[in-house]
């Protein structure tokens, strides 16, 4: 019977990817959907906007686990561990897969014990108040440091909703329109250097868009911007 159950969810789990249009290499959909709501807290939708769950950053995490920064492939793990000030960066004797895989399923249990719900069931304020808590490590987690889960979760979406779209965020260049920011620098931006002070407004493009052939090139292989009128 678990072995049938196990495969049930297997099988639900897959059609749930299926269905977003999202391949998902390390996080599972359960993980998924605590980043997706996590995200939207963090960086909600609004009237300026969509939000980080709207940028894909949940696939942007995904991503960064599944490389060599998430296996902490290139760093030193022998230890010692000692708890470090600040000032002295990642500390941890996990790497951020292990991170997120314990602080999800943990705090999932810590809110089914306190709300009856994971996490991503919560109301909106619910959520809010759980995420207040992790960063000022108030919830008592037993594999991993709260306030360490919170800070790199935060980081990991701003950089999702901000990083060029070939790392899975940003999706539709969210972060980037809401900012104004112009990607990758214009073919004529020697003649932008002087002009201070001046609104700079075009379509965002970005390595992504160059990959794929969505940008127009000049012969250096530059993109040339669009300028956007000033009702869009």
């Amino acid at each position: 019977m678990e072995s049938l159950a196990s495969a049930r969810k297997e099988e639900i789990d897959m059609q749930e990817a299926a269905d977003t249009g999202q391949v998902f290499n390390y996080l599972t959909q359960p993980e998924v959907r605590f980043l997706d709501a996590a995200a939207a807290r963090l960086i909600p939708a609004d009237d300026l906007g969509p939000g980080a769950k709207e940028a894909g950053v949940s696939t942007y995490i995904d991503r960064q686990l599944n490389s060599v920064w998430g296996s902490h492939g290139r760093n030193y793990r022998q230890g010692p561990w000692p708890e470090g000030t600040p000032y002295q960066g990642f500390q941890s004797r996990l790497t951020p897969r292990e991170i997120y895989r314990a602080g999800i399923r943990e705090i999932n249990v810590h809110c089914l014990k306190q709300y009856q719900k994971a996490f991503e069931f919560l109301a909106p304020g619910e959520q809010d108040a759980v995420l207040k808590e992790l960063e000022g490590g108030r919830i008592e987690l037993s594999s991993v440091s709260a306030k360490l889960f919170f800070g790199l979760l935060l980081r990991n979406t701003m950089e999702g909703f901000f990083a060029d779209p070939i790392y899975g965020g940003n999706r539709d260049k969210i972060g980037w329109k809401l900012v104004g920011f112009p990607g990758v620098p214009p073919s004529n931006y020697n003649d932008l250097i002087d002009e201070h002070n001046v609104l700079y407004r075009v379509e965002p493009v970005s390595i992504l868009d160059i990959q794929q052939g969505r940008a127009q090139l000049d012969a250096q292989g530059l993109p040339k911007h669009k300028r956007l009128k000033e009702t869009e």
